[in-house]
């Protein structure tokens, strides 16, 4: 089921979790960031969301033919616990993020706008450095939030840039 919330579509399915074979972990001070370069298509989703309750809201809300992209996704994740709150997909056709609510059991996707916003990436790492509390705080996880500092923010958006250029994402 989706339903329009003031900055996307919230869905009750969950984003599909990280490959944990092309996922690298920072782990760095009160959050840990996976870096991974995802190529996401229609059968490599059904194969995620197979015998789960998820499958039938992933066809109702599929577009016509599939899903299909690739790019960078950067998992913002809380230590204690594992729970991914906030996705970054910084995918060539269509970027978006995610709002992951654990208490309310949600994914709220944010489509990119490039025109606004430029290119994702550049965008990403600046709300990295600048708006990472506030997001954490938007998507219900206020007690990780209250951890993260202006520090942080910079000390996380420089590593994350550093293994985008070493993975060949940024030049």
């Amino acid at each position: 089921m989706e339903a329009m919330s003031r900055v996307g579509t919230t869905y009750n399915i969950p984003p599909a979790p990280p490959d944990p074979d092309s996922t690298d972990w920072l782990d760095l001070g009160a959050v840990r960031i996976g870096v991974e370069y995802r190529k996401v298509d229609p059968a490599g989703l059904e194969e995620i969301y197979a015998g789960t309750e998820h499958l039938d809201e992933l066809r109702e809300t599929s577009p016509e033919g599939g899903f299909t992209d690739e790019g960078v996704s950067l998992h913002i994740v809380d230590p204690s616990d594992g729970f991914e709150h906030i996705r970054f997909d910084m995918f060539l056709d269509e970027p978006h993020y995610h709002y992951v609510d654990k208490a309310a059991g949600t994914n709220t996707l944010v489509h990119f706008d490039i025109v606004a916003h430029g290119a994702m990436i550049p965008w990403t790492l600046t709300q990295l450095r600048t708006r990472l509390p506030e997001m954490l705080r938007h998507v219900g996880a206020a007690e990780l939030a209250a951890l993260v500092d202006a520090t942080d923010g910079a000390t996380l958006a420089d590593a994350v840039e550093a293994k985008l250029r070493d993975i060949g994402e940024l030049s």
